[in-house]
């Protein structure tokens, strides 16, 4: 294919790509939402809420790391169709399985379950693959597309969920997302996903999958800027989670917010994802990815720190709700100018062979974080001052950032800032 033709496809690629995460993520978010409020209201257990929560996160964590394996070892599309068929097949039986004998909880866990499974494969092996269906130019783009899909069902989710759980059925919810799902299936099955795929040599030698899952291990140890910002993503979802956690604890228990203020507030923070995912996705690539990182994760530390301000003093609502807004809209932009270049710098560092076992470790690092740092925080918000809590995660966050993203490494990742460097010290002394 010539060089007009995989330009031609290549932008088929990315817009096809935002279609179809929107789409998918949205009706997903739809799904969730309903499915939630049900068990909720169903059961009025936050315990029964957190385990459902608990069988999508824990086979995520564990799968994803295979689903990395095999996705270097089969053709990548067979893993993102048939994860999202899998997924399709997983609501569909539960829809049937609704129809015929009613909705329960044991039939909720075991779909939550498979779904999570099934999702793994897609979603990782549909990671590794960015690379191959988007020029590098367009790279930071399609990224930035990617934040603005989650984005946008980040808002729309809860929204739709919400109308549609006041006088829609369960059955209506998983239509939504069996549709969803279908239309994003068929959209990804007409994209080519070795359009920009380099040549691989092959192995002389046959591996075993143990084998072949501790060479991805080895091989990080080769890359280590890769290293280092997989080190800073995990102790950020750790620590992070003190927001997470702790902005509804804050809002509601310590500040005696309204459900609907609270609303508006974590909105902002969607609505400050989206803005910045395509001013991102509007502009040039970034010259210096892993100094953006490092700038942003050390303002994103920051926020946390001023999440704590009105618990310090004596605002009125009105103050502390506009407070709040606008610093979960900023904290929101920040997100995306995080993830958006460090999902460039993976694209563009990790070698065709190496990146479905690399993506996997991100994804299985990134999921058991949250369950960790939810039980500590949840624990720590009930025995300790929130603004205590919050005060010292943030300051611990940015003492990891400045340590694991220092100067040396910010240099292997942009060796021309050496460069510039040293000019710039040869000018001062013949100056």
């Amino acid at each position: 294919m010539d060089g007009k033709l995989k330009y031609k496809k290549s932008t088929y690629h990315l817009y096809t790509f935002l279609v179809s995460k929107m789409i998918g993520s949205l009706g997903s978010s739809v799904y969730t939402f309903g499915i939630s409020m049900y068990i909720l209201s169903m059961t009025g257990s936050s315990l029964s809420f957190a385990t459902n929560l608990l069988f999508s996160i824990v086979p995520r964590t564990i799968i994803s790391p295979i689903a990395g394996l095999i996705g270097d070892k089969v053709p990548r599309k067979w893993l993102v169709l048939g994860g999202q068929a899998g997924v399709i097949l997983t609501v569909s039986i539960l829809l049937l399985y609704t129809w015929t004998a009613g909705l329960s909880l044991p039939a909720i866990y075991v779909a939550t379950l498979f779904n999570s499974i099934f999702s793994s494969f897609s979603s990782v092996a549909f990671s590794a693959s960015i690379s191959n269906l988007v020029d590098e130019e367009r790279l930071q783009k399609a990224m930035s597309f990617n934040q603005l899909s989650f984005s946008v069902s980040g808002i729309g989710g809860p929204i739709v969920g919400g109308m549609l759980f006041g006088f829609a059925s369960m059955e209506v919810f998983l239509l939504v997302f069996i549709s969803a799902a279908i239309i994003t299936l068929l959209l990804e099955s007409t994209m080519n996903f070795t359009l920009y795929k380099k040549p691989v040599v092959a192995s002389a030698q046959k591996e075993t999958m143990l084998q072949s899952f501790k060479a991805g291990f080895v091989y990080l140890k080769t890359k280590p800027v890769v290293r280092a910002i997989l080190w800073t993503a995990l102790w950020l979802n750790l620590f992070f989670t003190c927001l997470s956690v702790g902005i509804g604890f804050v809002l509601l228990t310590n500040l005696k917010f309204q459900p609907q203020l609270i609303g508006f507030i974590e909105a902002a923070a969607a609505i400050g994802m989206l803005i910045t995912a395509i001013y991102l996705a509007t502009r040039s690539n970034l010259k210096f990815p892993l100094v953006v990182v490092k700038r942003s994760t050390l303002l994103m530390a920051i926020s946390v720190i001023l999440v704590a301000v009105p618990l310090l003093f004596s605002w009125s609502n009105t103050v502390n709700f506009i407070y709040y807004l606008v610093l979960m809209f900023v904290a929101g932009g920040f997100g995306v100018t995080t993830n958006t270049p460090i999902g460039v710098i993976m694209q563009t560092s990790v070698d065709e062979e190496y990146k479905g076992r690399v993506f996997g470790i991100v994804e299985m690092m990134a999921m058991s974080m949250m369950p960790i740092g939810t039980l500590i925080y949840g624990v720590l918000y009930d025995i300790i001052p929130a603004q205590y809590v919050l005060i010292v995660s943030g300051t611990i966050l940015i003492a990891i950032v400045l340590i694991l993203l220092r100067g040396s490494v910010i240099r292997m990742a942009h060796p021309e800032l050496e460069d510039k460097r040293k000019l710039n010290i040869l000018e001062e002394v013949e100056g």
